[in-house]
């Protein structure tokens, strides 16, 4: 007999739900978030094990590693049409959920994800660690420039490095500022130094992927947006076609048509949000500030035509065509003219 298992994680336990081929439920039970109790528990059940459905998550790597180092035919599944399939429940439980995934996998209306490898989740870490302390500093600065604002004091336009001068002039004089903002001064100048040593790290971190400089041939990709971009795809093969690529990553106008009604909207934002935003701010940097290539003359061109919020979108789905390419090939970016399109 043939079994289709659904899990629902969750940080401490994992609810799990066994039905059969024919869509009865065999079994429904819960264990710890443990790869090597889900192992154990699985190899005991009477039957064969057809698929394991796991929704994509943080944990769900982890645990989708440990099941198919094991040699269980374990399968990440697309949060955002889990969670669409599993509204239709009018009560919500962790039982009921791995009896929804259960069920998704049996019919085989599901899509599945790539799960990503030990190095690409290692730089995504790098990524987050470095994108919370620049938040968290940037953060510190808003509260300080909000908390001398109340008293007047405007700390207006400045650059980063004179900005602790320029805080501690405004607050000189008054014993109640200096209280309030010296501590955060120090805590900023603390985030600020921890920033400056990952953003040497990352820089080396790319330096040293020959596929990270090899993107970073193009004007715009630096080596923050190149690590995104890398950790992210992971593997191009999965992609049959490099235009496959702005779909993915919710680059494309969604579309809402039924009847005689058929609404363009805007792009899906489906997929990796840091990729897509790093995407965007790359192809701002190539309309903008980068120097002068084939592809920035396609962009500024379509501006013209199409405002420039719609040809941003349009380069950075290009830019994520053309960087899907490079990977491929083991090209680099050529300036001068547009790639032949056979």
């Amino acid at each position: 007999m043939r079994l289709f298992i659904g899990l629902d994680v969750s940080v401490a336990k994992t609810a799990i739900c066994v039905i059969s081929e024919h869509g009865k439920v065999i079994k429904e039970t819960e264990v710890m978030s443990e790869p090597e109790v889900l192992v154990r528990l699985l190899g005991s059940l009477d039957g064969s094990v057809a698929a394991i459905g796991l929704e994509a998550g943080p944990l769900s790597q982890w645990l989708h590693r440990g099941l198919t180092e094991a040699g269980l035919d374990a399968v990440l599944m697309e949060t955002r049409q889990v969670k669409g399939a599993l509204k239709a429940m009018p009560i919500k439980t962790d039982r009921r959920d791995a009896e929804g995934i259960a069920r998704l996998l049996h019919l085989g209306w599901f899509r599945p994800v790539h799960c990503k490898s030990v190095s690409a989740q290692e730089t995504r870490a790098v990524l987050s660690a470095r994108k919370a302390i620049q938040q968290n500093m940037i953060a510190l600065e808003m509260s300080l420039r909000g908390l001398l604002r109340n008293f007047g004091l405007k700390v207006g336009a400045i650059s980063r490095g004179r900005f602790e001068s320029r805080i501690r002039e405004m607050a000189e004089g008054n014993t109640m500022l200096e209280t309030a903002t010296s501590p955060m001064l120090r805590a900023r100048a603390a985030l600020r130094l921890e920033l400056a040593t990952l953003e040497k790290q990352v820089r080396q971190l790319a330096q040293d992927d020959p596929i990270c400089v090899r993107l970073m041939t193009m004007p715009g990709i630096g080596a923050v947006v190149a690590l995104t971009y890398r950790s992210a795809v992971d593997d191009p093969a999965r992609f049959r076609s490099s235009k496959r690529i702005g779909p993915w990553v919710g680059l494309t106008p969604s579309r809402n048509q039924s009847g005689e009604r058929d609404v363009s909207g805007g792009i899906t934002k489906a997929g990796d949000v840091n990729l897509r935003r790093a995407l965007c701010q790359a192809a701002t940097v190539m309309m903008n500030r980068g120097r002068s290539t084939w592809l920035r003359t396609w962009g500024a061109q379509l501006a013209q035509r199409r405002g420039r919020k719609i040809a941003m979108v349009a380069q950075a789905r290009r830019i994520a065509v053309i960087l899907h390419r490079i990977w491929v090939d083991g090209t680099t970016f050529q300036p001068d003219a547009a790639p032949k399109v056979a």
